[in-house]
């Protein structure tokens, strides 16, 4: 490669082409050690410089520079030259004697050659580039040049990332943001058509910004001695980014801290100008910039993605001003974030070309003057004038500002006139209006207690009183509406002005104007109130008749009554354990429940054993009957009544309904009968019938087809679950389905079995399937089988119509959790805790006096589960469910459901989320796994958004719609900060974000903190932080003012919240927080006095800070005490070493890791009444002697990681325990022997455990065995070799 002749910039493109051909023929040997990377930052640094030197001019203010001078800044040019021609040849010389012939002695050379290379370019940078080298081109010299300026910044800006992607700096990352904001900046102006003096200050200014940082990114990278000292620099650097404050260095740190400092300062005084010259430079080009602007738009119209770029840079500059705040008094704070609220909306606009374009010309001139107006009062903002009072003059500014923001955003969109009568969910209405209405009641109580309310009390209690009104009234006309066109559209007009109200209302603390739409809007309720009166008057009219009554449903004959081909359905065992319950057993009248979901083939099967010969004989009368969703008592008698008589049932129709109860009674008296009562929705169907049916002792039967688990008909009676076919099973009804008593071919059966696979077990599924591939070509089977998850959907009618029926049967409190679960992936095992605080903060769950909303939540779950809608997946130590997910049709149908009744929209992959068919105003959007949309845009897409749930992993910058109530962003990742827009959303209730820290080898623990203005978010109920380094949440003194607190949690190794504790005798109780991830100094006695702090606490996870340092001698220095929490039932404590506890008594699960805990504390554990989980890590304890009354309700045992060497209890330590687990204790020889005699065990799980402990489990298995417990389940894994 010949790179001696040639231009400069050839020159240096030939040296780093080859560098990079170097780099790779050695990626995979020596690599490290050949530092080629570190070679080309140093070339690239040298262009920088090159670059520079060759571009700038003498200033004409500065003729008195010599000739010499200028003469020596081109020899320095030419010896930059000079020097990578002759180290190039050395080193290519070098490398092609390594390629003719390979040898250690050649691979030595070459890496020689390299190192020398490096030094030369460090030593030139001393000795030739120094820091007097810089001043006297900063003073004699400049590129002037707007686009000399520009590139020169790019090249430095470039130089940054590429140190980003090894080294991680924190601080590098920052600078280059900022050096990005001047180009930005410099672009902006030019795009203005700003020139003379105030363009040249703007230039010289970003050229003295560019030409430092270059300086200071060439004494950081030169510096270095080695990769521990560059991790205590990003240590430093980092530290400095974040605190802004000047440290005190300790030894060996000097030159790092130095470096850090200079860059800080850099960014503090020239670009986030604390300097009042460079305050002033900015701030009269930017004014320039309004002075020169042209009555043309059509170059801004060209290049708004240049405005939009700056003013993302200016809006962060903006948060960063206010993160520095300590303090912000509370109006200036609202202008703040109303400032930030308007400029996001603003950049939105400028990114988006229709709406940009739709704009008047007018709008569009004002939209740019607005940019220089709003950047004109960032750059007059200080941190004292935030935290003391703004300036006269930039109070005006800023309050002009603000309106003409107002009027902008109210001529582009108004989301209160933008509502349609198909922009409302129509899931559980009446539910959504019930929340509005409690909101009403506290904003009127709210208006009592302070005047500044924005609506007046008269008209709130007039809108309110109303309201109650038409939400009595949708009560009683609920079943009419179906039937009734006239009735759906006067409910609909309700719901449309409820959900305006709701708007009107929810504007209020962003300083909208609303109060005229709120007339507007109670005008409307009243005059729906009127006409639901004359409504209401011409119901009474004529009477009850107007009401639509259930219809009957006829009873399906035998042969539809069974679906599916009972042929097909290998359901023999089945058959013969209902035919044994039926006709076996005990004489007394007994209940057989058939509990399933949806598909399994409940009604086959009872269609099966009713027509059995063996049944028919047995029962001298038998009946069927449906249930359904919808039924009355006469309905259900004139069905069964007419399954018995052989004569038409109409003949009953007409009999009153206890005439026919008398008459059942009558037929089955002393006769042995079996009455079916197929799709079963509730209890209450069953205590309609059951004084209808004797009790003759005579073997009678009631055979049940339900979803529901929980339905309790009689004393002792047992339901059936039926279960899913097995692969084998599924592969068989497959085969007879397609080939009959052919057989499937060879070639087809890989094909066939991943087919069942998909099928899960459903004979419905299966049957489906079948009819799929039974009109397919077998040459296509293997293609069709890829897409079957899609296929079966197109054919599954029965399914779905059976899964319709379950919804519309639902209570509608339900409903809308049931949809909810269309939010998480298909076949996604959903944390049940994560759910229920979704569902809370969205407002499904009702309050119930004397229970707490959690419990309530839970019970939804429970009814859900009982309908066979919901699986558990996973059950809780403690009792619950941990996990739970849909069926893949479920799924399906959840997310169909929840689309039409605009409840949920999904983005998902392929789907333009900028073409919502049908759904022009959504109030939920998930978006899983599209890179399509940008949180950016959501705001002017879905200005009445209430959530945003993304499970994308991607960089952001964003504006999110103030309205939101639910913010799940656990997938997108804030380097070691908290997004501050998160601060402006007053009505978040679920909060869940994903904080990533950066560590360093000398700190590997780091903090990050929560802002101050998190009280903004005053009703907040749930806050989660996903991390991926061991880190510190520290929260501020306001976290104290979030009252509604209910759930504060962290997920990953993270250490936990770190609570403010000074002051505390003035902070107010958080009475609703139940959860709580916490780190905690012991050392500093402020465990106990928090947490009195935190009374409701139920689950508690405890870590102690590495801050801590003490040492203590005695225990009873080292109590941590944990008996005021009367309510807590889980309790994890990690590394309090020696600590001594006191538990309360009501504790039900308790964890212990990396605790050495004395044998005194495990005597403590022991007298837990209500313990019923003990996870324990007692690391320093040997022997462990049970003794008798400890622990008697504990249900699971599990030790881990203990150097315990014997064990010993007696028969009465163990009475309630269902599991055991031992991992990785493998001096431990055995386990007690009573656990022989545990009448409740369940399960035993060892591993990494000595031989010795598998033969004692054998014998306490065999113990079980004679004892008749044939489940006990053994798991031994890994032991034998401890």
């Amino acid at each position: 490669m010949d790179i001696s002749s040639g231009s400069s910039t050839s020159c240096f493109d030939s040296a780093l082409d080859y560098l990079g051909w170097l780099d790779k023929a050695f990626q995979y040997k020596f690599h490290s050690d050949l530092k080629i990377w570190d070679l080309k930052i140093g070339l690239t640094l040298l262009q920088s410089f090159d670059l520079y030197l060759r571009n700038s001019r003498r200033r004409r203010n500065h003729e008195t520079c010599s000739e010499q001078d200028v003469e020596e800044k081109d020899v320095t040019s030419f010896r930059i030259q000079s020097l990578i021609i002759r180290r190039m040849q050395d080193l290519e010389f070098a490398c092609s004697k390594l390629f003719i012939h390979a040898s250690l002695p050649g691979i030595l050379k070459m890496k020689g050659e390299l190192t020398l290379f490096r030094k030369e370019i460090k030593l030139f940078f001393k000795t030739d580039i120094n820091e007097s080298c810089i001043n006297f081109l900063l003073d004699y010299y400049w590129l002037r040049d707007p686009g000399l300026v520009i590139d020169f910044i790019d090249l430095v800006s470039k130089i940054l990332i590429e140190l980003l992607l090894k080294s991680q700096i924190s601080h590098f990352k920052t600078l280059e943001e900022k050096l990005m904001f001047l180009n930005s900046f410099i672009r902006f102006v030019l795009l203005h058509g700003v020139e003379g003096q105030h363009l040249i200050d703007l230039l010289v200014h970003a050229e003295v910004v560019a030409i430092n940082a270059l300086r200071l990114i060439c004494t950081r990278w030169f510096d270095r001695d080695d990769e521990e000292e560059c991790d205590e620099m990003r240590l430093q650097i980092s530290r400095l980014l974040r605190e802004k404050i000047n440290p005190t260095p300790r030894d060996g740190e000097e030159v790092y801290n130095k470096i850090g400092l200079q860059i800080s300062q850099l960014i503090r005084e020239k670009i986030n100008p604390s300097d009042p010259q460079v305050r002033e430079t900015c701030i009269h080009v930017l004014t320039a910039s309004k002075l020169s602007r042209s009555s043309d738009t059509s170059a801004l119209e060209k290049n708004k993605h240049l405005v939009a770029d700056f003013m993302d840079y200016l809006i962060h500059n903006f948060m960063e001003l206010l993160e520095s705040c300590t303090s912000i008094l509370v109006p200036i704070m609202n202008q703040m974030l109303e400032l930030h609220d308007g400029l996001r909306f603003l950049t939105i606009l400028f990114r988006h070309q229709e709406k940009f374009t739709e704009l008047p010309h007018g709008m569009k001139t004002l939209t740019g003057v607005v940019v220089c107006d709003a950047a004109i009062v960032i750059f007059s903002l200080s941190v004292s004038q935030i935290e003391e009072g703004l300036a006269k003059e930039t109070d005006l500014a800023l309050f002009h500002l603000l309106q003409v923001l107002k009027f902008i955003k109210a001529e582009v969109m108004d989301p209160i006139t933008s509502i349609s009568g198909f922009d409302f969910p129509r899931t559980n209405e009446l539910g959504s209006m019930d929340i509005l209405l409690e909101n009403l009641k506290e904003l009127q109580s709210c208006n009592e207690a302070d005047d500044s309310i924005a609506f007046p009390y008269d008209q709130i209690h007039r809108v309110l009183e109303d309201l109650v009104f038409l939400r009595s009234f949708l009560g009683k006309i609920v079943d009419q509406c179906n039937q009734n066109k006239k009735l759906q559209a006067f409910w609909r007009r309700v719901m449309e002005v409820a959900c305006k109200a709701e708007l009107v209302i929810d504007s209020t603390p962003f300083g909208d104007e609303r109060e005229y739409c709120f007339d507007v809007v109670a005008r409307d309720i009243n005059l729906m109130k009127i006409e639901a009166q004359e409504i209401y008057g011409s119901m009474s009219d004529v009477g009850e008749t107007k009401r639509v009554t259930k219809t009957f449903t006829p009873m399906p004959s035998r042969v539809t009554a069974a679906t599916y081909n009972e042929d097909l359905v290998l359901l023999d065992n089945e058959v013969t354990t209902i035919t044994h319950r039926l006709t076996g057993g005990s004489r007394q009248l007994d209940v057989v429940p058939i509990v399933g979901v949806p598909g399994l083939g409940k009604t086959t099967l009872a269609n099966i054993v009713y027509s059995s010969p063996s049944v028919m004989l047995h029962f001298q009368i038998r009946a069927w009957c449906t249930v359904s969703q919808v039924y009355s008592r006469h309905n259900l008698l004139v069905q069964i009544l007419g399954s018995i008589d052989s004569r038409s049932p109409e003949q009953y129709l007409k009999v009153d309904e206890d005439d026919l109860a008398v008459k059942l009674k009558q037929v089955l008296l002393r006769n042995r009968y079996l009455l079916v009562l197929d799709d079963l929705w509730d209890i209450e169907a069953w205590n309609l019938l059951e004084r209808s049916l004797p009790d003759d002792a005579n073997g009678s039967r009631i055979l049940v087809m339900s979803r529901l688990l929980n339905l309790q008909f009689k004393p002792g009676s047992k339901a059936h679950y039926l279960r899913h076919l097995t692969d084998e099973e599924s592969w068989q009804l497959l085969q007879k389905k397609l080939f009959g008593n052919e057989g499937c071919p060879t070639k087809l059966h890989g094909v066939g079995s991943q087919i069942v696979k998909y099928c899960r077990g459903l004979p419905l599924t299966v049957v489906l399937a079948a009819g799929i591939f039974a009109t397919t070509a077998q040459n296509f089977w293997e293609e069709v089988a890829k897409s079957l998850s899609f296929s079966i959907a197109l054919d599954k009618e029965y399914c779905m119509k059976t899964l319709e029926l379950s919804y519309i049967h639902l209570p509608d409190d339900l409903k809308p959790c049931l949809l909810y679960f269309g939010v998480f992936q298909e076949d996604e095992n959903v944390p049940v805790r994560r759910l229920l605080w979704l569902w809370i903060s969205e407002g499904f769950v009702r309050k119930k006096t004397g229970k707490r909303i959690v419990d309530v939540a839970d019970d939804y779950l429970k009814a859900l589960v009982d309908r066979s809608l919901v699986m558990v997946t996973k059950q809780r130590t403690t009792s619950g469910a941990k996990a739970c997910r849909l069926h893949d049709l479920v799924h399906e149908f959840c997310v169909e459901k929840a689309k039409e009744e605009n409840f949920l929209h999904i983005i998902c992959r392929g789907k333009d989320p900028f073409n919502l068919t049908g759904l022009s105003n959504p109030h939920r959007v998930c978006d899983q796994n599209t890179r399509k949309l940008k949180i950016q845009h959501s705001m002017l897409f879905f200005p009445n958004l209430r959530s945003l749930l993304s499970f994308k992993e991607e960089e952001l910058g964003f504006w999110l719609p103030k309205l939101l109530r639910v913010l799940d962003l656990r997938n997108l990742v804030f380097d070691a900060y908290f997004p501050m827009e998160v601060v402006l959303l007053v009505h978040l209730r679920y909060l869940a974000l994903h904080i990533r820290g950066i560590n360093s080898i000398s700190n590997p623990i780091n903090s990050i903190s929560i802002p101050f203005a998190i009280s903004n978010l005053s009703r907040l109920q749930t806050f989660l932080v996903r991390g991926d380094s061991i880190f510190y949440y520290v929260l501020p003194k306001t976290i104290w003012n979030i009252k509604t607190l209910r759930h504060l949690c962290i997920t990953g190794f993270n250490y936990g919240f770190v609570f403010p504790v000074d002051d505390l005798e003035i902070s107010p109780c958080l009475d609703h927080l139940n959860t709580l991830k916490l780190a905690i100094d012991p050392s500093s006695q402020s465990l106990q006095k928090l947490l009195t702090y935190l009374p409701s606490i139920r689950r508690l996870k405890c870590k102690r800070s590495e801050k801590s340092s003490e040492e203590f001698t005695r225990i009873d220095d080292k109590i941590l005490v944990f008996d005021c929490l009367s309510q807590l039932e889980s309790l994890n404590l990690s590394f309090f070493d020696g600590y001594g506890f006191k538990f309360p008594l009501n504790l039900k699960k308790l964890t212990l890791s990396y605790n050495d805990q004395p044998w005194s504390e495990i005597s403590t554990i022991g007298k837990l009444p209500n313990l019923q989980v003990l996870n324990g890590s007692f690391v320093g304890i040997e022997e462990w002697e049970m003794k008798e009354g400890e622990f008697p309700n504990l249900r699971v045992l599990n030790l881990i990681g203990l150097a315990l060497r014997s064990w010993t209890a007696s028969s009465d330590s163990f009475l309630l325990l269902e599991k055991l687990v031992v991992h990785n204790c493998p001096r431990l020889k055995e386990v007690p022997s009573c656990l022989g005699e545990c009448p409740t065990l369940e399960m035993i799980e060892v591993k990494w455990c000595d031989e010795s402990v598998v033969r004692s489990m054998r014998q306490i298995q065999q113990e079980q065995m004679d004892m008749g417990n044939d489940v006990l389940e053994i798991i031994m894994e890994y032991c034998g070799h401890a």
